[in-house]
């Protein structure tokens, strides 16, 4: 058998393969190559290749020669070369370089050719050649007016990119997708695994367009952290014991009281630990939640020793943060901007307003409901949350009927009641995506106009603290946390802990809650990712990870009844209190 060419470029020196006189002129020609001498490289290739020799060994030479022509610019002779390779003396990823080769040599006569050898190349290369593989075929299907392959190529590259070059090639593949429109991106969603690295640019690209992908929701099976038997004691399933814990928030600026709820709630779940033992050291850094704070308290905390980062905070923070291709693995709390998916071994974690939306448009399918009239403020997040839930809605078979923006000059909403109501049948239900205020004068208008449809709302529906004027929500439906109203079991008392902690109280409480679960979630979404079903029961749900490492958080449901805000019986699956996991 010939000795492999990878080998041979790895420097191994195994019987049949390169004397150390080879291996110390190829080691200077790939030196050269890296320098950017590429015709100083080319030769060295050339003067190692024997001639008339027919060898894995020569092959691989003269293969790296015309490799290296090609790079220098000289497309003639990197051709004339490679016509002397013998690829079927090639193996491994010298097989894959000659392919690529040929495509790239191709592509300026033939972009349809170059086309069809991108697609046959093998997805498992080294960076180098895979980026590129991903070049090669972005430039192939530019040529040939493909819009949605360029667009796979440029997601293809993403990860390989960094900095500035990442940003550019990121939003180059927004524009793809949404010059496709909406039709042709749900069409090609719809034929992607559930897994599919495009499915989050696509999402991202609807969104810009007014629409939304349905979601596929998680169908939690067992809990983390169940103990197992190990010898004469025993462990938590999945739990996985970091050294040292580096929380990043924004303990400074206009973003600090946001900052201090999380830190309050995550150093609540931290203490309420039943074994001490499993408690790491933490440490907090101030973001000023600024990208720059958020870069320097990330340096900052990998020199100090931290093995986990938790944060940080806002968006603008995670986007640059996953920029720079962090080393540590990373529990972001909060999506970047754009469709970016976190680095490998890193996982996003946000409270997120499509999450509302996709949830009552499957709770409102599951009760029978088949066509919804949807009323909104109009802000960003309510918007967001009514694009999923039209998307959620419509993907299960559900008609919306009529979106319904409310005048913010006028406390009546007659006119909008009307024009949104036709068509609703005894089957047909109300979505709304507004703000307490605004909530207290559209229902009883909705009442008057003897509409008795059930209504269902997106979280901000409830401020999180009683208020006798909710009367008027009488029998309003909404996800929320389920730690707000202590139904989750393991968990310390919402009301014992607001007595010394204002911010588990308030209108912070669902961000105390959030902080919880950042520390809850930190020893095993590790393992969460590598095993669907499996969750976390936490403060703001239960917590599962996707396999882009996208936390999904499945939350209680949660009805007025004489106008205090109460849990619907059946809304939450969770572990006995005896077996909540500890972490």
């Amino acid at each position: 058998m010939l000795a492999s060419a990878l080998l041979l470029l790895a420097g191994c020196a195994t019987m049949g393969g390169p004397t150390p006189a080879q291996q110390a002129a190829n080691a200077q020609a790939e030196a050269l190559y890296q320098r950017g001498d590429y015709q100083g490289a080319a030769r060295t290739w050339e003067n190692l290749a024997a001639p008339g020799q027919r060898s894995a060994l020569d092959d691989g030479y003269r293969l790296r020669a015309a490799d290296a022509w090609f790079a220098a610019g000289q497309r003639a002779r990197a051709a004339q070369q490679l016509a002397s390779v013998d690829s079927a003396a090639l193996r491994g990823n010298d097989a894959a370089r000659y392919n690529l080769l040929q495509g790239e040599l191709a592509l300026p006569r033939d972009p349809q050719r170059a086309l069809a050898i991108a697609a046959m190349l093998p997805r498992t290369l080294p960076p180098d050649l895979e980026l590129r593989a991903a070049r090669l075929q972005l430039a192939a299907a530019s040529a040939v007016g493909d819009r949605w392959t360029a667009a796979r190529a440029r997601v293809r590259m993403d990860p390989l990119l960094h900095g500035a070059a990442r940003q550019r090639n990121a939003r180059a593949a927004e524009r793809l997708l949404v010059s496709l429109g909406v039709p042709d991106l749900q069409k090609q969603a719809q034929a992607l695994p559930a897994n599919d690295a495009m499915l989050p640019w696509l999402a991202h690209a609807l969104h810009s367009l007014g629409s939304a992908l349905p979601e596929t929701l998680p169908q939690l099976t067992r809990p983390a952290g169940t103990l197992i038997a190990q010898g004469a004691g025993a462990t938590q399933e999945g739990f996985h014991a970091y050294h040292q814990v580096a929380l990043l928030l924004p303990l400074s600026g206009p973003l600090r009281p946001a900052g201090d709820a999380v830190a309050e709630g995550f150093l609540c779940a931290y203490y309420n630990t039943p074994q001490p033992q499993q408690r790491p050291p933490v440490r907090i850094y101030d973001t000023q939640g600024t990208p720059a704070g958020a870069l320097a308290a990330y340096q900052r905390a990998q020199a100090d020793g931290a093995d986990l980062v938790v944060g940080p905070l806002t968006r603008d923070e995670v986007t640059a943060l996953f920029a720079s291709n962090p080393a540590l693995p990373v529990l972001a709390l909060n999506h970047p901007e754009g469709a970016v998916n976190p680095p490998p071994g890193s996982v996003e974690f946000g409270l997120m307003p499509e999450n509302d939306g996709t949830e009552a448009a499957a709770r409102m399918l599951q009760q029978g409901i088949r066509s919804a009239v949807v009323f909104l403020a109009g802000s960003d997040n309510e918007q967001r949350a009514v694009q999923a839930f039209k998307a959620q809605f419509e993907a299960g078979g559900g008609q919306v009927l009529s979106v319904q923006t409310l005048p913010q000059d006028t406390v009546n909403y007659r006119a909008q009641i009307q024009a949104g109501v036709a068509g609703l049948g005894s089957d047909g239900g109300f979505f709304i995506a507004v703000p307490p205020e605004t909530a207290r004068l559209l229902l009883p208008q909705i009442r008057v106009a003897r509409l008795r449809q059930p209504v269902f709302a997106s979280v901000q529906v409830y401020t999180g603290t009683p208020n006798a004027l909710d009367r008027d929500l009488d029998g309003v439906q909404f996800p929320d946390a389920p730690w707000l109203y202590d139904a989750q079991p393991g968990l310390p008392s919402r009301a014992a802990l607001a007595r010394d902690l204002p911010a588990a109280g308030g209108r912070g409480a669902r961000l105390f809650a959030f902080g919880m679960d950042a520390y809850l979630l930190s020893p095993y979404f590790a393992w969460l990712q590598q095993h669907p079903g499996s969750y976390v029961a936490g403060a703001t749900g239960q917590l599962s990870v996707d396999a882009q490492g996208h936390v999904q958080r499945t939350p209680i449901w949660v009805h007025f009844v004489n106008g205090a805000a109460t849990p619907a019986t059946g809304t939450l699956s969770s572990a006995p209190a005896s077996e909540a996991p500890a972490p």
